[in-house]
Formats: structure tokens, sequence, C-alpha cells
């Protein structure tokens, strides 16, 4: 069955994109709309109410796109409003949570890393998913308040971006620490610069594949995915926001492409 229907993405800001484009490379014949919260980024330093409300929000904006599935592309929100959203509403939802499993079997030394937002190291979901799959492992947080807006600010590399990283893995390294979960999604743009501060030796976990490859198994199972036929358009990719639109489209741009650059849509909420 062919369904035009698009795949939903949001995340509070640019987070998100990086498993926006896992789903397009694993899904090409798939549309997608994404959703980027960027009025009221980041979650990370909102009450979890105000989070669960955004995430409402944004959830009904985009069931007014028609989408068929949803993606949570933001650990916070996750953590946060996911429960709620798959109790209201019919469509699948899928989640991001910190890649806590993978580190556990991977570690050598039994510590690893979780740099987080606030919200998402306080949240109940997180305390749960820590003592359920964590196992004997010793497991350090570390929040990081100040990678969010070096991301949304496109500061991915240079001297402010390595010193804030520096900051935030030095003392997981100090503790032994052999693997680094980024734990929210916004770090995947910091990656290459985490990767360096960490060093050999250390492994970087981060979840937007095993996102992805979770996205085309539940489409699977419902019956959702879209199949290519000789008549099927190119698909597309529109990219909304809330706010600065000309700061948005450099943005997507940068990190998502140039094929971009006419499809980018903005929408208050």
């Amino acid at each position: 069955m062919t369904t035009p229907r698009p795949i939903g993405v949001f995340d509070s800001g640019i987070g998100g994109l990086p498993i926006a484009r896992q789903i397009r490379a694993l899904l090409p014949n798939e549309n997608l709309v994404y959703v980027a919260d960027t009025l009221h980024t980041p979650y990370g330093e909102k009450t979890e109410d105000y989070i669960l409300q955004r995430s409402l929000a944004v959830t009904d904006f985009l069931l007014a796109q028609n989408v068929k599935a949803i993606v949570v592309a933001c650990n916070t929100a996750t953590m946060v409003s996911i429960k709620t959203l798959r109790e209201r509403h019919a469509v699948p939802f899928i989640g991001v949570e910190p890649g806590v499993k993978p580190a556990a079997i991977h570690t050598q030394t039994g510590v690893i890393g979780v740099l987080a937002t606030e919200k998402t190291l306080t949240s109940d979901a997180f305390n749960q998913l820590a003592k359920r799959v964590a196992g004997d492992v010793q497991m350090e947080i570390q929040p990081c308040p100040k990678l969010v807006r070096l991301v949304e600010s496109l500061q991915l590399s240079g001297q402010d971006a390595v010193q804030a990283v520096e900051d935030y893995v030095q003392p997981l390294l100090e503790k032994g620490a052999d693997t680094i979960i980024l734990g929210c999604t916004h770090f995947a743009h910091l990656a290459p610069i985490i990767e360096q501060v960490a060093g050999l030796g250390v492994s970087v976990i981060s979840t937007e594949t095993a996102v992805a490859k979770e996205v085309a198994r539940r489409l699977e199972a419902e019956n959702l995915l879209s199949q290519p036929t000789a008549q099927t358009h190119p698909t597309t990719a529109e990219f909304w926001s809330n706010s600065d639109l000309p700061l948005f489209q450099k943005q997507v741009t940068a990190l998502w492409g140039h094929d971009a650059e006419h499809r980018l849509q903005i929408k208050s909420f």
C-alpha cells in the first residue's frame, strides 16, 4: 500500500535533524515534516508541565499536517511527554532515550558517562531507564546547559565549543568513563569535538540510527510504509519553525543541505 502521508519529527530546535536525516536515508520513499519549536528552546531548562504543553501543541500541529507517525526527536520531551502523547493520540509515537543499554554492554571499565540536559537527567523516566538497563555499571551523569545554545547558534567548532565540551567531558573521564552517551539529540552536532576531547579508547554513543530503524519497524508493523511506484513523485522534506526564519534557513541549509533551501516554511504555534 502506498501512502503519501508524511512522517512528523519534532524537537525544541535543530537537535532532531540528525534523526530526520537517518530516517530519510533509511526510508527514502517517505515524506518528512520537521518542526523546530525554536521559540521555546531549550526544553531542558523548562518545567515538566511546560515541556508537556509544548509537546502537545506541536503534536496538534503535526496532526493537522496529516502525519502518519510522530518522532519525538528530543530526549527531554520523550522522557517527559511521550507517555501522555501515546495516551491521547492513536498515531504511532517513536521517542528517543539515552543509549544506556548499549553503553552498559560496551564499557570495559564499568563506568559510563551521560551528557544530557538537567531535565532529562532528573526525570523519573530517565531514572527508571537507568535502573532497568544499567545493571551493575557505574553511571556518571553530567548536565550540559551550554551545549544546546552553542548548537542552535551553529557554533559547532572553535574555541568556545571546545572549551564547553572539555568542561563537561573531562569530569567523566576523571571518574573512569570509557563510554560516553549523548543524551540530547542536539549533542550529535558536536560529536566530532566530543570524540576529540574524549580521546582514543573512549566510545561516544548516539542513537539516531537506532531511532530510524525503530521508525521503519513501527511503520512496517502497522502497514504504513510508503512503497515506490512508477507514478511516485519525488519525496519532500518540509521544515517548520516558530522563530527567526532567516536563522532557521541558515541552520537547515548548514546541517541538512541546500536541497532544503526552497522548502522552508514557517509557522507560529
